[in-house]
């Protein structure tokens, strides 16, 4: 049995130790925000925060979130970063296919908590990780910017 809280929730799993948690979010929790793409931890499209640092849930196994805090774009709402980036993501249009856009997100919002004004070389080393099939880089940097209280080139 594996505890640790799932968006703010208290959650008790019964699943294999080695079970990737990006598998036990989705298909034991219905925390379906969290995709699959890769499988390998290279694409970034299942990023969630596990005690507030991103990681790859595809690659993460069970037994790592035992007692911690697991965040997943379902419950990034709830987080004042989380609704700043939600709304500079929607003035931005970043999204068109949507598919990588929940680990952009989770991304994105673990370089704001670290970083409260990246510039544009911070943007891009933090986001290098998330794939984007679409090529919305330079929407998803400004949104960030935008999210961070910045204009676009990182100046306040």
């Amino acid at each position: 049995m594996t505890s640790f809280h799932l968006n703010g929730k208290p959650v008790q799993l019964d699943a294999a130790p080695e079970m990737p948690l990006l598998w036990a979010l989705r298909d034991r929790l219905g925390a379906t925000g969290t995709k699959y793409a890769c499988g390998i931890g290279a694409c970034g499209a299942c990023t969630v925060h596990l005690d507030g640092t991103a990681v790859r849930a595809c690659t993460t196994p069970l037994s790592a979130v035992a007692g911690k805090r697991v965040t997943t774009v379902e419950g990034l709402a709830a987080l004042p970063v989380g609704r700043q980036l939600q709304q500079a993501w929607q003035a931005h249009g970043v999204a068109q296919c949507g598919f990588c856009q929940s680990g952009q997100l989770m991304s994105a919002a673990a370089l704001l908590k670290s970083r409260a004004r990246p510039s544009d070389a911070e943007i891009d080393q933090a986001m290098s990780g998330n794939l984007c099939r679409c090529g919305t880089y330079t929407r998803i940097r400004a949104a960030i910017h935008q999210a961070a209280g910045q204009s676009a080139g990182g100046k306040a």
